[in-house]
């Protein structure tokens, strides 16, 4: 076991079990190895608050704290508490405070904070910024024909159509997957935002745990049009990432696999999370499947006198390297 995991306690790690994926020290050392860690607060020896982070050093002193690859959410988690409702904002206030007191001295802080944490005020007062997100969800109150009636046509067409091509297969082929990934940045010609080690990591983890699944839409001649990937805790599904072949794009394909993943997600009585986009058409594809808008927190803090002590660093460094 990590010596991180061992560091933190059963209190600890249990507490986390009640957050969300993404929170999880097995998920965090998958996406950044032996680059987290977790602010802990208690009361009367139980666990609180914690807030987990990951972060890189740069220039061997720079600490920066950042989301790292694959993971839409950290942010601050608090115990429920019974108190009247003014009474439970000044305990947020407090536990708040407290768990950004535990962070180490850094250059820069920037997380997304998971859509249930509505109260940011506290990093506010400490002099955080605040820039507001959003993602679709669609609840686990609503049924599955609720959904499919407030789905636009275009998507009940394509869903219809890629039904009589194609069909969903469920597959841990990772390098084939990842062939599809890199097919679909390439048509965008953008860089991968993640690399193939996270990816691997991911899933062999999410295999471990049994909390991801990939699927595929696969024709009669063996192509495979399009393939995504979903993972979950004990409250919601979550779609995280995907991949087309764009020969094959006309198919209907990928929207018959997010229709499958909603369909999990709702047959299960947890809600599906597309994790949102600030992307016009991808925020536009998402709307469609009848999810409703959830704003979130992007919450981000600049120390201005480190951040100048590391850009004069590593000007001098780059200098010294290129004389």
């Amino acid at each position: 076991m990590n010596n991180l995991v061992v560091e933190l306690g059963s209190k600890v790690i249990e507490f986390l079990e009640n957050t969300c994926i993404f929170c999880q020290p097995w998920w965090l050392q998958a996406v950044a190895p032996d680059r987290w860690d977790v602010a802990v607060v208690e009361r009367g020896g139980e666990v609180a608050a914690v807030l987990p982070y990951t972060y890189k050093v740069r220039l061997g002193k720079f600490l920066l704290i950042e989301m790292p690859p694959l993971t839409p959410y950290l942010g601050p988690w608090l115990r429920p508490s019974e108190a009247k409702y003014a009474n439970r904002l000044a305990e947020e206030k407090d536990l708040m405070i407290e768990l950004i007191n535990q962070l180490p001295r850094f250059a820069v802080f920037h997380q997304g904070f998971h859509p249930s944490v509505t109260n940011w005020l506290p990093f506010y007062w400490r002099g955080f910024k605040e820039t507001s997100r959003y993602t679709y969800i669609v609840n686990n109150a609503q049924t599955l024909e609720s959904v499919w009636d407030e789905t636009r046509e275009n998507i009940r067409t394509d869903v219809r159509k890629a039904e009589k091509q194609v069909c969903v297969e469920e597959s841990s082929d990772i390098e084939r997957f990842l062939q599809l990934v890199r097919k679909t940045f390439a048509r965008q010609r953008m860089l991968m935002p993640y690399s193939d080690e996270v990816v691997r990591n991911v899933h062999r983890v999410c295999r471990e745990k049994g909390v991801g699944k990939m699927l595929f839409a696969v024709d009669a001649q063996g192509r495979v049009h399009a393939a995504i990937y979903l993972v979950w805790d004990s409250h919601t599904v979550y779609y995280l990432m995907g991949g087309g072949d764009p020969q094959l794009r006309n198919s209907g394909a990928t929207s018959l696999l997010i229709w499958k993943a909603v369909e999990l997600a709702v047959t299960q009585g947890k809600n599906f999370d597309f994790e949102g986009s600030v992307v016009e058409p991808i925020e536009r594809f998402f709307r469609a499947f009848g999810a409703r808008q959830v704003p979130y927190f992007e919450v981000s803090k600049m120390n201005s006198y480190i951040v100048s002590a590391y850009r004069a660093l590593w000007k001098w460094t780059h200098r010294v390297r290129n004389s």
